[in-house]
């Protein structure tokens, strides 16, 4: 592995064009960044995105064509040749990759029936399921998985909608839109789930024909599985207290923040575009997100923002006007690490066809 992974473009990719050109219809040209950002891992053959970082771990989702993989490094050395956790049998596909401070990694397989959550210790050749209940084991699917640093708090949503159920059975193995790579939050909206050469915005008033997902708690020190209606992308906090996480209602994506023990339901965000993918800062002070409150609901246009959960002071971080950025992971208070679909030689103003890892670090 390369510091810089740059390789020739793949079919795959070319197929994906329209990522490089989107339409952006409310996008303002901004061409001064806001605060300096550079590539962390760049290849043009492998879609690399969703970077999860705990301690001194980072671990990221690595596609190429139809084989899924998850890939640990050290956050200070991307470039070192990394862990693996690469399919063990044929048709196994290993995505959802978490980040854990021992060195673990969390992950989501085929392996075990239809779709189970997992995680490596970080030490030796053994793989523990998450919980051995039978609903781990297909009878819901895991998106979006998320855990606290020492892997005793899990998190994930679902559809409990039966046949949208069976879909992302189907789109786990294979997904039908490369863009879904990296912009996961859209699999639960009929607008958005299938590829278009351009979408409705994110708004109020823009009706989402499938049903809401939920969000699932898992305590693993006494088993405890809880639920919250109509909530995904779910984050826990550092002092594993708190989940974060995403409500859509009436096609307006929100931020909403909510004490582990049931208690303090709070919405932190009330934009009338969309708010994505929260991650709590080290400290536990701030939320970084993923929002196209700028673009007017851009689904396409979307940038990175950092909001105080004590006062509500929101930050924009990144600005370029026609990339896709997300999947945001705190690398220390003042630096972020997301994928992006930015040109390495002009990031600011082109975009490619795949997705990579970028750095911003601001104060």
């Amino acid at each position: 592995m390369k510091a810089t992974w740059i390789r020739s473009l793949s079919l795959a990719a070319i197929a994906l064009a329209a990522l490089a050109e989107p339409l952006l219809v409310h996008a303002k040209p901004i061409e001064k960044e806001l605060f300096p950002v550079s590539p962390v891992l760049f290849d043009s053959k492998h879609a690399l995105t969703y970077p999860s970082i705990a301690g001194s771990f980072m671990v990221f989702n690595e596609n190429h064509m139809d084989k899924f993989s998850v890939v640990r490094v050290p956050v200070n050395q991307p470039d070192m040749e990394g862990k693996r956790v690469d399919p063990m049998m044929l048709n196994e596909v290993i995505r959802e990759g978490v980040a854990l401070k021992d060195g673990g990694i969390g992950y989501v397989s085929n392996r075990v029936g239809p779709i189970s959550a997992w995680f490596w210790q970080g030490k030796g050749d053994s793989h523990i399921a998450i919980a051995n209940m039978a609903l781990f084991r297909g009878g819901l699917i895991p998106e979006h998985l998320n855990a606290s640093a020492d892997a005793q708090i899990w998190c994930f949503d679902t559809t409990l909608q039966k046949i949208r159920h069976n879909r992302l059975l189907n789109e786990f193995v294979k997904p039908n839109n490369g863009e879904l790579l990296g912009q996961d939050w859209r699999v639960y909206n009929s607008n958005f789930v299938a590829y278009k050469m351009s979408y409705k915005d994110t708004k109020a008033g823009t009706k989402n024909k499938l049903h809401s997902p939920s969000l699932f708690i898992f305590k693993r020190k006494n088993s405890e599985l809880s639920m919250l209606p109509n909530a995904f992308d779910g984050a826990i906090s550092p002092d594993g207290k708190q989940v974060a996480f995403v409500r859509e209602v009436h096609g307006n994506y929100d931020l909403w923040i909510q004490n582990l023990d049931g208690t303090g339901l709070t919405q932190l965000t009330s934009n009338k575009f969309g708010d994505f993918e929260p991650a709590f800062s080290p400290d536990g002070k701030q939320l970084a997100f993923v929002s196209n409150r700028d673009s007017g609901g851009n689904v396409r246009h979307t940038s990175i923002y950092v909001m105080s959960i004590a006062t509500g002071k929101t930050t924009r971080i990144t600005n370029a006007p026609r990339a896709t950025d997300g999947g945001v992971t705190w690398k220390n208070n003042h630096t972020l690490i997301f994928h992006a679909n930015r040109s390495l030689k002009k990031p600011q103003r082109k975009t490619v066809s795949d997705w990579n890892l970028w750095q911003v670090e601001f104060q």
